[in-house]
């Protein structure tokens, strides 16, 4: 009975960290897909539609200089991480009523894992982490 339950742990184990694992190349990929019509990241980003994403990871939302965010973006109070950027992705205009980011959301939670993993590689200046 022991060895059952042993081995139950191990799938388990082994089937969350699969879940969880992300891929950055994949990522790059539902950027350049989904969010490069109106961002940039990298050293040469520049502002479209909506700011560059360089150093999202830990930034303030609404607060990349020089661009013209919503009240209700920059009184949002979140700060980008995995389960913010997670949420918030999913359903932008639902999640931050009165943005202007006109944006459906993404749904499959692989992409979500990966553009953000893609993302976090990004230093405030654009460098790769």
């Amino acid at each position: 009975m022991m060895r059952i339950w042993v081995i139950a742990g191990m799938l388990l184990a082994g089937s969350s960290g699969a879940a969880l694992a992300q891929d950055a190349a994949a990522g790059e990929q539902v950027f350049r897909r989904l969010c490069s019509p109106c961002h940039d990241v990298g050293p040469e980003a520049k502002t479209k539609l909506g700011p560059p994403l360089n150093g999202i990871e830990g930034r303030k939302a609404g607060t990349f200089e020089g661009f013209n965010y919503s009240e209700s973006n920059k009184s949002s109070g979140i700060v980008w991480s995995a389960e913010s950027f997670d949420k918030y992705i999913r359903a932008p205009m639902q999640e931050m009523p009165g943005t202007r980011m006109a944006f459906v959301g993404i749904k499959n939670e692989k992409d979500i894992t990966d553009l953000w993993a893609y993302l976090k590689q990004f230093g405030p200046d654009g460098a790769k982490k």
